[in-house]
């Protein structure tokens, strides 16, 4: 790596975890003239600089002079990617990939032996700082790689270590769980649209009874069960309700969704 490089974290990928990985690194501390970005979009680069003050860069010039390498690209688009940078990365930089389903040592396969490699699943609450990330280390990655890693996520909300063989299960949990929630939002809003209220006031009751139900979750010693049990009456209307999700087995309908999730990442790798 250039020792004249002020280039502390480079983002290679403007999509949307692009950019909230942007902003969270940026309210973590990390100046905005330190980040810089690549991406094919050159009408995307330039929104992100006049809205962040990142620095634009190109791929080429990331592999040799970014400090820590953030790859936010498809899956699918790895491969193409390393296979054009890869060699030019040292082992004084550190290689972080963001892409579900692909395992660090098929990353590492495209690099000079010894650079570290983690891999990170994220989700897009990130981007308001309640997100939550799983960090995994490559075969050089170190404990203090591990931290540092953390320490770039630190403003976008609570991260874990796990092994890597966990992953998938992590994509499937969090990394997509954001549209879970999205999806059995829009159905109370269109259910409750149904039943005879505004678009706007359904809006509002739901976006605020979920608000507050995953407040409450976050009360220390707080169990889900337990909360939904003391919100249903024996007989009464959310036992009504609970009914029907018991009759439709949404347990187990949730289980194949996370499943179907895992499976897919595992494809991708």
């Amino acid at each position: 790596m250039t020792s004249e490089s002020s280039i502390e974290v480079g983002i290679i990928g403007a999509g949307i975890m692009g950019e909230a990985l942007l902003v969270a690194i940026s309210k973590g501390g990390i100046t905005s003239s330190s980040i810089s970005i690549a991406d094919k979009r050159a009408d995307r680069l330039t929104d992100l600089q006049n809205k962040y003050g990142c620095s634009i860069s190109n791929t080429a010039d990331l592999a040799l002079k970014a400090r820590n390498i953030l790859l936010v690209v498809k899956p699918q688009d790895m491969d193409g990617l390393l296979g054009v940078i890869g060699k030019s990365i040292s082992t004084s930089q550190r290689v972080i990939s963001f892409a579900a389903g692909k395992k660090t040592s098929q990353v590492e396969g495209f690099l000079q032996e010894g650079v570290p490699v983690l891999r990170v699943m994220p989700n897009t609450p990130m981007s308001v700082g309640i997100g939550t990330s799983a960090i995994s280390a490559g075969k050089y990655a170190t404990e203090d790689d591990v931290k540092a890693v953390e320490e770039l996520l630190k403003a976008s909300g609570k991260t874990i270590v796990v092994d890597e063989s966990l992953q998938d299960a992590v994509t499937a949990t969090s990394g997509s769980g954001p549209a879970y929630f999205f999806k059995f939002v829009e159905a109370m809003i269109s259910g409750a649209i149904d039943l005879g209220l505004s678009e706007s006031d359904a809006k509002t009751l739901v976006t605020q009874t979920i608000t507050g139900a995953a407040a409450m979750l976050n009360v220390e010693g707080a169990s889900p069960s337990t909360l939904r049990k003391n919100v249903t009456s024996p007989n009464g209307t959310t036992f009504a309700a609970l009914q029907v999700f018991e009759s439709m087995d949404i347990e187990g309908i949730i289980k194949k969704a996370m499943r179907a999730a895992r499976d897919r990442s595992q494809e991708l790798s």
